[in-house]
């Protein structure tokens, strides 16, 4: 039984990102800790319709994972950048020091929204292995409408670890489907199709029916 920690820069990542590595961990008896760096709020111009419906749906995913704990630390959605970095790494210390997750998944480092990039780039200055010592695994996975629109030839996503979710692919729909203001019909990028798509071509790439690629960041083996 391992701690597993899954950081999402905005509620619906860590599920269009590793739904059915999750689903995976709880077949295995793992505890699941969820960490959202973000949170629309009204007074940025969000609707008060949209921040509750957002609220349910958050709570209605941890109740889906089994979350053994969720994290908040409402920083500004789309405004991470306008956070101080020291601020930040040392809040991620003490959640880091709090859970001692083994496996952590992060967002790919180089998608296009700066939320992403700011939270990977925060973890980066926190996981040294020295001063983590109870880490064993870091990942990063690909978020669709993100990841997959990364135009720039020299920092696309490249996935070295795959994950078996041939069982689960019908669920992580399913948990998708619960952010009904984020998913949408063919060809909008968080559409079921397209969340069937890429775990048929990530599976296809290992001789899986459906798979969840990843890029590893590193791992501790003994």
């Amino acid at each position: 039984m391992s701690n597993i920690l899954i950081v999402s820069p905005h509620p619906d990542d860590e599920t269009l990102g590793c739904a059915g590595t999750m689903l995976s961990h709880i077949k295995n008896k793992d505890k699941l800790f969820w960490l959202i760096m973000t949170k629309i709020k009204t007074n940025n111009g969000w609707s008060k319709k949209k921040v509750d419906l957002r609220k349910k749906e958050i709570n209605k995913i941890s109740k889906f994972f089994k979350f053994k704990d969720i994290i908040n630390f409402d920083y500004d959605t789309t405004n991470l950048d306008k956070v101080d970095n020291t601020l930040l790494i040392n809040n991620i210390k003490k959640i880091l020091h709090t859970i001692k997750p083994e496996f952590i998944y992060l967002p790919f480092i180089n998608d296009p929204h700066s939320d992403h990039v700011i939270t990977s780039n925060a973890f980066n200055s926190c996981i040294k292995p020295f001063r983590q010592k109870f880490l064993k695994k870091v990942l990063m996975y690909e978020t669709l409408s993100e990841t997959n629109l990364n135009f720039l030839s020299s920092r696309q996503f490249h996935p070295n670890v795959y994950v078996d979710i041939t069982k689960f692919i019908d669920q992580k729909i399913k948990a998708m489907q619960i952010y009904g203001s984020e998913i949408s019909n063919h060809p909008f990028p968080r559409s079921p199709l397209s969340i069937k798509s890429l775990a048929a071509l990530r599976g296809s790439q290992v001789n899986l029916k459906y798979a969840e690629g990843f890029q590893l960041v590193y791992e501790i083996l003994s």
